[in-house]
């Protein structure tokens, strides 16, 4: 009897332990992805600077994140447990030094629009753009691990203080990679494809596929798209070639990955299932 008594203060003590620390699994840092794990964790809440984000957990306890390009040093979570408890949390923020790319030679109507042709154009393509990357399916397609979509030199980082023709504009929303028009690009993850559009103003041809749980990668610049809408693909299947479609100065792939309309670093995708792990504690 005392020792049943004993095995279950040690249980009782061990729970208490596991119910306050979360795993957190990747290097959270500016622009990147990363995993938390969590006991009986039904919901996630991710505060920045910029906005709150709310995440949902898996049935296993897992539950992705993306960190904003922006987001601060110090970022506040609570974890709404099965019983409505809240626990909170405190996770510091490495920061990314940002470079400046400068792109010259654009056809300066794509970098200040003025026609109403042109300006109806990027409405819809922001219209379709932001209903896809805000979609959600419960799905875990993401498991299955990602590959790079083509094989290519990087010709513009993910988060550089993009400058066209002279004129500052939004900082790059994903990752290109240069290679020869008419490449085969290859799914990086299996899912749905969810958008083929065409002939964007800045994207040209793109092509979104989601993973479930809010991720989504782009493909955007597509000399053409092989798939459809609703098509399921496989880690590999190739879905388009490379082109030089929209706003693009040559042949090379626009590859972007969002998580609950947070755009972040695509490759940080591909560790996605063997990324470092470490225990922080509860805030008190």
């Amino acid at each position: 009897m005392r020792f049943r008594v004993i095995c279950l203060i040690i249980y009782s003590l061990v729970w208490a332990l596991k119910a306050s620390a979360l795993e957190v699994c990747g290097e959270p840092k500016q622009g990147e992805l990363i995993l938390f794990k969590h006991i009986e964790a039904q919901k996630l809440i991710l505060h920045n600077n910029l906005n709150t984000k709310e995440y949902e957990v898996a049935g296993d306890g897992v539950v992705l994140a993306a960190l904003h390009r922006d987001a601060p040093d110090l970022m506040n979570l609570e974890i709404l447990s099965g019983n409505a408890a809240i626990t909170h949390y405190i996770l510091p923020i490495t920061r990314t030094v940002w470079d400046i790319q400068r792109i010259n030679g654009v056809t300066q109507s794509k970098v200040t629009p003025t026609s109403t042709a042109d300006l109806k154009e990027i409405k819809r393509e922001q219209r379709d753009l932001g209903r896809a990357i805000t979609n959600y399916e419960s799905g875990d397609a993401w498991r299955e691990g990602f590959i790079a979509p083509v094989d290519g030199k990087i010709s513009g980082n993910f988060g550089n203080q993009r400058v066209f023709n002279g004129t500052p504009k939004n900082p790059h929303s994903g990752t290109d990679i240069a290679a020869p028009e008419g490449t085969p690009v290859k799914a990086s993850g299996d899912g749905k494809v969810i958008l083929n559009g065409n002939n964007y103003f800045y994207t040209g041809n793109m092509v979104i596929i989601d993973h479930g749980q809010g991720l989504q990668t782009i493909y955007a610049h597509l000399k053409e798209a092989k798939v459809k809408e609703g098509d399921w693909v496989k880690k590999g299947d190739i879905i388009g070639l490379v082109g030089k479609t929209g706003r693009a100065t040559g042949a090379h792939l626009h590859w972007g990955a969002s998580l609950n309309n947070v755009r972040f670093r695509p490759h940080a995708l591909l560790d996605i299932n063997k990324k470092k792990c470490r225990i922080i504690e509860e805030k008190h």
